[in-house]
C-alpha cells in the first residue's frame, strides 16, 4: 500500500514555485507624458491641463499662435490666450 502511495505521489506534475514576472504593462503616448504637466488659460476661456511644451505655430492669415500640446482632455494642440 505504501509504494503504491509513494507510485501516485511520483507520478503526479510537480508545480514549480518560482516567482513570477509582472505583466508588461503597455507603454502608450499618454503614459509616457504622465509625470508632469501645467496649467494652461486656452483660447477658448477654459482651463487646459497640458503635458507638452508650449509651441508658437503659424495661423492660415500668417500671423503667430501659441499652443499647448498634448492636454489631458485629449487634445493634441490647444490655442492658448495670449
Amino acid at each position: 500500500m505504501k509504494v503504491l502511495t509513494l507510485a501516485l505521489l511520483l507520478s503526479l506534475p510537480v508545480v514549480q514555485m518560482a516567482p513570477q514576472r509582472p505583466l508588461r504593462q503597455p507603454t502608450t503616448q499618454i503614459s509616457k507624458r504622465s509625470k508632469g504637466g501645467r496649467w494652461y488659460f486656452a483660447a477658448s476661456g477654459h482651463a487646459v491641463y497640458c503635458y507638452g511644451p508650449v509651441m508658437t505655430v503659424p495661423r492660415d492669415n500668417g500671423n503667430l499662435q501659441k499652443v499647448a500640446t498634448f492636454c489631458r482632455d485629449g487634445s493634441a494642440v490647444v490655442p492658448l490666450k495670449d
